[in-house]
């Protein structure tokens, strides 16, 4: 299993790729800002051949660079339709006026294959089982997507759950109700050998979060 990951410069939103293997079809996850020339990077170096983009949620730090990476490849994303809208209207989704220029861009659309993600979703993509669990609370349409197939699980957990805290709930669609939901029918059941990749920051497992994440200490 090849999984290798990178954050954009401008807001540090790591985007991972994901392949049974070398030179095999990937899954891109969350391209945010300004990756595409990395991202080609990655898929060169690897020999990969992208097949689908998948997005944890609709936040344009995670989706910023969608369009032109399905576009330049004829590949699908999949995103949650709680946060579908956000992908041509991103200013909806975090408090700035309509038309605010975003990292010197006016102009956002949606791929021409968007699909949607529900909850208990199986989506065999590249090779590979993805699951997918709605976990609303840092957006309304945030998702986690576990893989199997692995010496361990994996979580691509987005910004529901990072190493020693949790996404921030103050943009619209957020609910710390609705995440502290999420925590605890989602993340606390996992295994604890869970190799969790977040939105930000670095890998960690859900053991190491259960021993030292205070959101997560708080619900155990």
């Amino acid at each position: 299993m090849l999984i290798t990951g990178f954050p954009s410069d401008a807001t540090a939103t790591n985007c991972w790729v994901v392949a049974p293997a070398a030179g095999e079809q990937c899954v891109v996850i969350d391209p945010g800002i300004g990756v595409g020339a990395r991202l080609d990077d990655v898929i060169a170096e690897h020999r990969l051949h992208p097949v689908a983009v998948l997005l944890t949620h609709g936040h344009f730090d995670h989706t910023f660079s969608v369009l032109p990476v399905c576009q330049a490849r004829d590949v699908p994303a999949y995103i949650h339709p709680a946060d579908r809208g956000q992908l041509a209207d991103p200013w909806s989704g975090i408090s700035v006026p309509a038309g605010t220029p975003l990292f010197g861009s006016l102009t956002f659309a949606e791929p021409d294959d968007v699909r949607e993600l529900g909850d208990g979703d199986k989506v065999a993509l590249a090779g590979l089982d993805f699951s997918v669990r709605h976990a609303p609370g840092h957006s309304a349409g945030s998702v986690v997507f576990g893989l199997s197939g692995t010496d361990e699980p994996v979580l691509f957990a987005g910004d529901v759950l990072f190493a020693g805290s949790i996404g921030r709930v103050d943009l619209p669609g957020g609910s710390m109700a609705a995440m502290e939901n999420s925590l605890r029918s989602v993340i606390l059941p996992l295994d604890g050998a869970t190799q969790v990749h977040p939105g930000h920051g670095p890998s960690t497992t859900i053991a190491r979060e259960r021993a030292t994440n205070p959101y997560l200490q708080g619900l155990a």
